[in-house]
């Protein structure tokens, strides 16, 4: 019974929150003109801009996984990549929409991170294992973070001054702080007690795509190299491949 106003309450939220996003966006070109000008580069804008775009890609791997074809998959990527969260909240929004009432009453969170279990899942057989080359890309990128707040903090001071919180750069932090939402979700639904996901959200709030990367090197870690690099969505105590495959006996 609840699960199903879950999914409806999600599909709402990032619908409320995809509208946001594009009446600030709207309101910023109106007010402030376009973004494209070079005094409107700042250290700290510069480097929002990396935690926004390196915040991305967890995104960009989900709808390449989520997909069934890469041109599909790369028309939502440069949407994402040009409309940020906007773009986001439409995805899932779709995705929560494609959700038949019976998949909503049985794992709505299950149906919308994972792809249709009639679709090949298999990952392509070779050298490559998908869980190790995330776990590189994820650390790599955590560390960029890490390094461009450092370097930002030691070269420009502390990001707390009222004349850096110019229009655009308040619209790229409501921007940011929407995909943090979905990050926030996902991590909700991955751990198993409150007061950790609660932790995870704080850090999530405080220092965004670093601890994104931190999580989800962590989560890959809590998995073997051998492993489908999906599973990394769903609960560590469950099992994707077999319980995925279980709902969708029951519902064919």
């Amino acid at each position: 019974m609840g699960k199903i106003p879950l999914a409806s309450g999600l599909r709402t939220l990032f619908t409320v929150l995809g509208a946001l996003m594009l009446a600030t966006l709207l309101y910023t070109i109106f007010t402030d003109g376009l973004p494209f000008r070079k005094e409107l580069l700042t250290p700290w804008m510069a480097a929002t801009l990396v935690d926004f775009y390196i915040n991305i890609v967890p995104f960009s791997v989900w709808i390449a996984y989520k997909e069934s074809n890469w041109i599909s998959s790369l028309l939502w990527i440069i949407f994402l990549v040009c409309f940020g969260s906007i773009t986001t909240s439409a995805y899932i929004v779709l995705q929560f929409v494609k959700l038949s009432s019976q998949e909503c009453s049985q794992d709505p969170m299950y149906y919308v991170l994972l792809r249709h279990p009639h679709k090949n899942d298999a990952e392509p057989k070779g050298k490559i294992s998908f869980v190790a080359m995330l776990r590189i890309i994820f650390s790599i990128l955590g560390v960029v973070m890490l390094g461009t707040l450092v370097y930002t903090l030691v070269t420009d001071g502390s990001p707390f001054r009222t004349e850096l919180l110019t229009p655009w750069m308040v619209a790229t932090l409501v921007d940011f702080y929407i995909n943090v939402t979905a990050l926030a979700v996902w991590v909700a639904y991955k751990e198993s007690s409150w007061i950790c996901a609660v932790l995870w959200i704080i850090l999530l709030i405080c220092f965004g795509s670093i601890t994104t990367c931190v999580y989800i090197v962590c989560q890959l870690l809590q998995i073997s190299i051998q492993d489908h690099a999906y599973l990394v969505l769903v609960p560590h105590g469950d099992r994707a491949e077999n319980k995925y495959k279980g709902l969708s006996g029951e519902a064919t």
